[in-house]
């Protein structure tokens, strides 16, 4: 098999019979429209899919061995994607991807779930000979965006890093909030201010009235229960999303039609 061919570089190659063949170039229509003429655009450039998840997909995902329980979940919540298309059908519920320790695979995971919605997404909307979205899916990484916002609220911050960080900010609000699925990456930020908690805020809520299935990541439970019974202590007992948002109205609303996956064991980081 060719070198040359897109086989390897192509979202779309495991449903694609042309895959590793003469016609797999970069001059093919599906290639561009979902990566773009360079590679690096299209809907998946547009999803703004770190580079290193764009080609991560249920079947390669390289956390599927260690989390078969939660990939055998996940296998089936992903066949409900078509409901897209179908007019009047059962809502597509959230995930909320949680674990206690970091680098067990919920990003890696998240990111596989995101790029089968867009594969789904965009042979459906050629089959029904319908105008894909030219961005069904976006994943923001809620630390990256209060980065930037910490960057254009902080005093005597340079117009030259702050006006592109204050861009960087809105336009990424925006598309968290209308894209048809999203992911919204490390959800239990700390130490935010209130300016950057409305926001967050209203990306949730905005998707959550809207039925826009969202997955969400993190270290942090929806809501912790004390296995024992006893009051919460907040010096010994672990973080949960209300200590996060400051309310419970929020962690109830998102865990309206979400369902909590836990992900098992230690940090694989650096392993692989």
């Amino acid at each position: 098999m060719s070198n040359e061919t897109n086989e390897k570089r192509c979202l779309l190659a495991e449903k694609c019979t042309l895959a590793g063949g003469a016609q797999c170039t970069n001059q093919c229509g599906a290639y561009i429209a979902c990566h773009g003429r360079s590679g690096e655009g299209g809907r998946v450039g547009a999803a703004g899919l770190p580079r290193d998840y764009r080609l991560v997909t249920l079947k390669n995902s390289p956390a599927r061995a260690d989390q078969a329980e939660v990939y055998r979940a996940i296998d089936a919540y992903v066949a409900t994607f078509e409901r897209q298309f179908e007019d009047g059908a059962a809502r597509i519920k959230s995930l909320y991807l949680v674990s206690e320790s970091p680098g067990t695979g919920k990003t890696t995971t998240a990111s596989a779930i995101l790029n089968e919605w867009l594969k789904v997404h965009y042979i459906g909307s050629l089959q029904r000979d319908r105008q894909a979205e030219q961005r069904p899916a976006y994943f923001l990484d809620v630390n990256n965006w209060q980065t930037d916002y910490n960057n254009f609220n902080r005093p005597k911050v340079p117009d030259a890093i702050a006006e592109p960080a204050a861009k960087r900010y809105y336009t990424a609000m925006e598309h968290a909030k209308h894209a048809p699925m999203a992911i919204l990456d490390d959800i239990g930020v700390r130490d935010c201010s209130d300016g950057f908690r409305a926001d967050l805020h209203a990306i949730i809520n905005h998707r959550v009235t809207n039925a826009k299935p969202t997955i969400y990541t993190s270290n942090l439970p929806i809501v912790y229960v004390d296995p024992k019974g006893k009051p919460k202590i907040a010096t010994l007992m672990p973080y949960d999303l209300i200590d996060v948002f400051g309310e419970k109205r929020l962690a109830d609303r998102m865990r309206d039609q979400c369902a909590v996956l836990s992900f098992a064991g230690e940090s694989k980081r650096g392993r692989r």
